[in-house]
């Protein structure tokens, strides 16, 4: 599970990213709020851990931006030293699953993280965003842009593995191990599926998503930088 924590105390950051790390997250972090509105709307998360004192835009302003603008359905947890009644409220209109007042316990953070991710995974659709190619993993609908994208059911499969690693590089052979297990029918029919898949997600769009990364295997992301 993904997590981006956006805070700028630096002790409270690394903190959270040990702490978070330790219990098997992969987390990513900004310190202020213009670059953790970018992050939080080019990639995919699975929690937003947001202070609500930031450089830059305040917490509140970005976690609005985040769903009126960027569209994006992500819970967050806001992590604020205000602890008046009208402060809460803000944080829930402004679009937080949850409020935790400084000083907080880590484990009661761990506990909070928990729940919200039951709750959002019991009642909402699970789906897939990079960019704008979004993959609803319930009604295994396909989308960039707004517009509905076609893809068989390999298609499906590779692309959703490249979508919950994104931005991370896949290797060949992992991807082979996850489509066919001990049975790849021959070295070309990764590389084959690969262009079909390019053919329905990139080619008919501006800007390409999937990568490769040559002698090593291929990546989805919008950042190309290191390709």
């Amino acid at each position: 599970m993904r997590i981006l924590v956006v805070e700028d105390n630096r002790d409270i950051l690394s903190n959270l990213l040990d702490y978070l790390s330790l219990k098997g997250y992969s987390v990513d972090c900004a310190q202020d709020g213009l670059s953790g509105l970018h992050l939080a709307a080019t990639e995919h998360y699975d929690l937003l851990i947001l202070d609500v004192m930031l450089p830059g835009i305040d917490g509140y302003t970005l976690c609005q931006r985040l769903r009126e603008d960027a569209r994006r359905d992500t819970p967050v947890i806001m992590l604020t030293a205000r602890d008046q009644l009208d402060d809460r409220l803000q944080g829930f209109r402004s679009g937080a699953d949850d409020y935790l007042i400084k000083p907080f316990a880590l484990s009661e953070l761990a506990a909070r993280v928990e729940a919200v991710m039951r709750r959002t995974r019991g009642g909402g659709r699970r789906q897939l965003q990079v960019a704008d190619l979004c993959y609803d993993l319930d009604t295994l609908e396909v989308s960039r842009g707004g517009k509905m994208l076609k893809l068989n059911p390999i298609g499906l499969k590779l692309l959703a593995v490249l979508m919950q690693k994104s931005p991370h590089v896949i290797r060949r052979e992992v991807l082979e191990e996850t489509l066919w297990g001990d049975d790849c029918p021959d070295s070309d029919s990764l590389r084959s599926h690969i262009h079909q898949l390019r053919q329905v997600i990139d080619k008919p769009f501006e800007s390409s998503l999937l990568h490769t990364v040559h002698g090593v295997g291929y990546r989805l992301t919008q950042d190309i930088h290191g390709v």
